[in-house]
């Protein structure tokens, strides 16, 4: 195979070569890196890109494969984190200029997994400041979407959504606390897996909300995403918040069949009237294509989805502003300008309105999970619309622009880190400017092999995962 196809692999194509030793590991590394040199600069993905130690890491596990060592499906594999995800030696920044010395002594539980999967680390990925969705003052580059330079490649796991659509790395690490995964999924064309809470390690990972945090795959298929989740779910006893729920073998779940299946359809997001009307047709087809493969479906209603976003908004500033408050107060002005008012929101909001919140989060919860008893899994869109222009000016200017933005995106997303339950956002179209339309599964809590199921099963039967941007 030529050197310059490898990139264009998925990362489930790549490791089937590199079992069979018809890839090398370090062919598919310097293939990587080679095109990271040559697009990055239009689309600062990376913050760092961690060349000597990838080559280094890719040349232990080419021998560890030679001698008959062979770990698994991420053995090999090139793969890149949002800097969110501290690393051992080398720089973890939080997308923040107060960082841009901070070398951790030790890797994230994530990252040691992956690393104890044999997989190989091409770098950190840009991001919003502090994980706090969008911002105007990216400080190591504004992150572009390679399905149009102009447009916002998805916050906050920015870089991984851009990195991975752009063929720069085999499959990425996001966290969404609000869709921070399912966002870059949504605008960047990919697949963005929010697990279940509790399901993967959060030590290490520079936090944000502690109650909605999540760590997942972004990647370029739906076997991708089994692949990568496989690597970094289970039990950390250094992070409190994880479950013992066994982790299934998420791939084995691909078989294609999801006959008989209940898929209930959320029509207050379907028929939203915030919905594009070429996002309405491009799920309203998507929804056919699943039909036709025997499910059953029914529609469900969740009135309290409309008010997600004020209410995901509410506990994740609060959250945030309490976590990082020594850090910010300090270093106020060197903070983004949208992030300002965020905090300064954070540390004045009222205490009832934080427990008002924490009431209709527990409302809303369990008409998720009472719909979740009914049928086996959940289908709305990924977002309202597709990606949005990059910020040429700061985006925070009046409350009712920002109410404007609760209801909107967040108000799809927002309603499943507020019940901790797995969402997963894989495409489903483009619209007429030929930007990217995703397609949202959500599941029971720890449930994330029928999500996969259902998503592989929708995603073998359409053609939209095979698109490339033109970058």
């Amino acid at each position: 195979m030529d050197k310059q196809d490898i990139p264009f692999l998925t990362a489930s194509q790549l490791s089937r070569l590199i079992a069979s030793k018809e890839v090398s590991p370090v062919e598919a590394t310097q293939a990587y890196l080679d095109r990271i040199e040559q697009l990055d600069g239009k689309l600062n993905s990376y913050i760092t890109v961690t060349r000597e130690q990838a080559l280094k890491s890719a040349g232990e596990a080419e021998r560890a494969i030679a001698a008959g060592g062979y770990l698994g499906p991420m053995h090999g594999i090139p793969v890149a984190v949002k800097d969110q995800f501290n690393t051992a030696d080398i720089l973890t920044t939080g997308g923040s200029r107060i960082l841009s010395e901070f070398v951790p002594l030790e890797d994230a539980t994530v990252v040691a997994k992956l690393k104890e999967s044999g997989a190989v680390l091409l770098g950190k990925l840009n991001m919003s400041e502090f994980a706090m969705a969008e911002i105007y003052d990216h400080p190591y580059g504004t992150p572009r979407n390679p399905w149009n330079l102009e447009r916002n490649p998805g916050t906050s796991s920015s870089g991984s959504g851009a990195a991975t659509s752009a063929f720069l790395c085999a499959t990425s690490l996001g966290e969404d606390t609000g869709g921070s995964i399912r966002g870059p999924a949504n605008n960047s064309g990919l697949v963005g897996l929010r697990p279940s809470w509790g399901r993967v390690s959060r030590h290490g990972v520079l936090g944000g909300s502690w109650s909605m945090d999540t760590v997942g795959p972004i990647s370029r298929s739906v076997e991708d995403a089994a692949m990568t989740i496989q690597a970094i779910a289970g039990h950390d006893p250094r992070d409190p918040y994880t479950w013992k729920t066994p982790v299934p073998n998420y791939l084995k779940a691909l078989d294609g069949n999801i006959q008989g299946i209940k898929i209930g359809v959320i029509r207050d997001k379907v028929d939203s009237p915030l919905l594009d009307p070429e996002f309405h047709s491009a799920v309203t087809v998507a929804l056919g294509v699943l039909g036709d493969l025997g499910p059953h479906f029914q529609d469900v209603s969740l009135p309290l989805t409309e008010q997600a976003g004020f209410i995901s908004m509410a506990l994740i500033l609060v959250e945030w502003a309490s976590v990082h408050r020594s850090t910010f107060e300090p270093n106020f002005q060197r903070l983004d300008h949208n992030n300002k008012y965020r905090f300064v929101t954070g540390i004045i909001l009222p205490a009832q309105a934080y427990y008002k919140a924490q009431k209709l989060r527990a409302m809303l919860r369990q008409q998720i999970l009472d719909a979740l008893e009914q049928v086996d899994v959940l289908v709305l869109p990924g977002s309202h619309v597709t990606a949005r222009p990059v910020e040429s000016e700061p985006g925070l200017q009046s409350k009712e622009q920002i109410a404007a933005g609760m209801a909107g995106r967040i108000s799809f997303t927002g309603p499943f880190n507020l019940a901790g339950t797995p969402a997963l956002t894989l495409p489903c179209g483009f619209s007429s400017d030929d930007m990217p339309m995703g397609l949202q599964i959500v599941g029971k809590p720890f449930a994330e092999e029928m999500v996969l199921k259902v998503a592989h099963a929708y995603e073998q039967n359409t053609d939209w995962h095979n698109r490339k941007p033109p970058i």
